[in-house]
C-alpha cells in the first residue's frame, strides 16, 4: 500500500440550500461562490431588490451565506435570472449573467462592482442584440495566457444538419472590453449524441423539435490544450451530466468525439448522485489541486445544491471523483484493476462513495 498523507475533503453537498449553476472565485483571501437560489430559478426575482446569492468561505470547505449581489436591473426584462459568472480585471469585478421570462428571450448581461460580493450594478444593455440572439444563457469569461478575454455562452441553434442536432448548443466571442464583444460568437459545439436529448416533441419557435441540451461552458487550459467542459442532457432529471469538447486554440475546432455512450466527467449515480452539472473550475487552497464545483439534486429532487470534488487528469482525459458522507476512497482504475490507496475520515456521518471515474466504478462502501 502506497503511503498517501491525508488530507481534507468536501463534504457534499457543502451547501444545504438551494444553490444551482455554482460559480466559485478567489479574491482577497477568500473564496467566494455565486449561483442561481431558488428566487432566481422560480422567476420571483422580479419583485426583489437584489438577485443571486453569494457564498463565502476562509478555507475553502465550510461556506456562509453572505447576501444577494446584484442590485435587480429592470423588472421588463425578466424575473428569471440564470446562472452568473465573474471576472476579475483591473480591480474590477464583472458579473455575468442572463435574464429572461421563464425559459423565454434570455439575454446576457453584465453588471460592475468594486467588491467581489457586490453590490453589482448592471450596465445598462445586453452583450448580445437579442433581435439578433432571442436567447442565449450561461455566460462564462475566460483568460487566455496571453491576457485576452473571451465569452463562452450558450444559444439556440435550429439548423440540423449532417450528425448536428437542433437545440441549445455553445458558441464564444472575442472580447473587445470587459463589457463588450468584439465580433459575432463562434459555433463552439452541437449536440450530437443521444443522451444529449433534452425532449423530444418540445414545442419551440412555433413548432415541436427533438430538442438537444449543451449549457454551461467552462473552458480550462491543461497542457498546452483547451478543455471546453460542458452539460448535456436535460437539467429537470437525471440524465444531465458533465462532459467536454478539447481543442489546441481558445476559439476551437473543438471536439468532444468519444462521448457517443454518456457523459465521461459526471453523471447519475442512482442512490449517490443526482443529475450533476453547471460545473465551474478552482484551484484549491495549496494553488495546485483543481476542483470542480458543481451542482446535484437532492434526494427529493426539490434541491439543486453546490458540490466540490477534485479534478483528476488520468490516460482517459479528465474524470472527477465524488464524495459524499464520512469517507473517502480513493481508487486507481487502469487495465480493469481497483487498487485501493487510501481511507480518510472526514465530516459527515453517513457515506456513500460516489467517486466514480465517469461511472466506470460503483463500488460501495466496504467492497473492493
Amino acid at each position: 500500500m502506497l503511503g498517501l498523507k491525508p488530507r481534507q475533503r468536501h463534504a457534499n453537498p457543502v451547501y444545504a440550500d438551494y444553490f444551482a449553476d455554482p460559480f466559485v472565485w478567489k479574491a482577497r483571501d477568500a473564496y467566494y461562490a455565486i449561483g442561481t437560489g431558488q428566487e432566481e430559478a422560480d422567476g420571483c426575482a422580479a419583485s426583489t431588490r437584489s438577485v443571486f446569492p453569494v457564498l463565502q468561505s476562509a478555507d475553502f470547505y465550510c461556506w456562509e451565506y453572505v447576501g444577494k449581489a446584484l442590485i435587480r436591473p429592470d423588472t421588463a426584462l425578466g424575473g428569471n435570472f440564470w446562472a452568473p459568472a465573474v471576472a476579475v480585471s483591473e480591480g474590477h469585478f464583472y458579473l455575468y449573467y442572463s435574464v429572461g421570462h421563464g425559459d423565454k428571450n434570455h439575454q446576457l448581461r453584465v453588471a460592475v462592482a468594486e467588491y467581489p460580493q457586490g453590490p453589482y450594478s448592471d450596465t445598462g444593455s445586453a452583450l448580445i442584440n437579442p433581435d439578433e440572439c432571442s436567447f442565449a444563457i450561461d455566460p462564462h469569461p475566460f483568460q487566455d495566457e496571453d491576457g485576452r478575454w473571451y465569452l463562452f455562452f450558450a444559444r439556440d441553434f435550429l439548423d440540423a444538419a449532417g450528425a448536428k442536432r437542433a437545440g441549445t448548443a455553445l458558441a464564444a466571442a472575442a472580447m473587445k472590453s470587459m463589457t463588450q464583444l468584439e465580433r459575432e460568437p463562434k459555433e463552439i459545439l452541437r449536440a450530437h449524441a443521444d443522451w444529449q436529448r433534452f425532449q423530444a416533441d418540445r414545442l419551440m419557435y412555433g413548432r415541436k423539435w427533438d430538442w438537444h441540451t449543451l449549457e454551461g461552458p467552462c473552458v480550462w487550459k491543461h497542457e498546452g490544450r483547451y478543455y471546453c467542459f460542458y452539460s448535456g442532457g436535460c437539467w429537470e432529471n437525471e440524465t444531465y451530466g458533465v462532459d467536454y469538447g478539447i481543442a489546441e486554440n481558445v476559439m476551437g475546432p473543438y471536439t468532444d468525439s468519444g462521448n457517443e455512450t454518456g457523459p465521461r466527467v459526471l453523471r447519475t449515480q442512482p442512490g449517490r448522485l443526482r443529475g450533476p452539472g453547471h460545473n465551474t473550475l478552482v484551484l484549491g487552497p495549496d494553488g495546485e489541486t483543481e476542483f470542480m464545483v458543481y451542482h446535484a439534486w437532492d434526494s427529493a429532487m426539490k434541491r439543486r445544491q453546490m458540490f466540490i470534488s477534485e479534478l483528476m487528469w488520468t490516460t482517459e482525459g479528465p474524470r472527477v471523483r465524488v464524495c459524499r458522507g464520512d469517507y473517502t476512497l480513493l481508487l486507481c482504475v487502469r487495465r480493469g484493476l481497483r487498487v485501493k490507496y487510501e481511507t480518510e475520515v472526514v465530516r459527515r456521518r453517513s457515506c456513500g462513495c460516489a467517486g466514480l471515474f465517469g461511472g466506470l466504478l460503483d463500488g460501495a462502501r466496504g467492497q473492493w
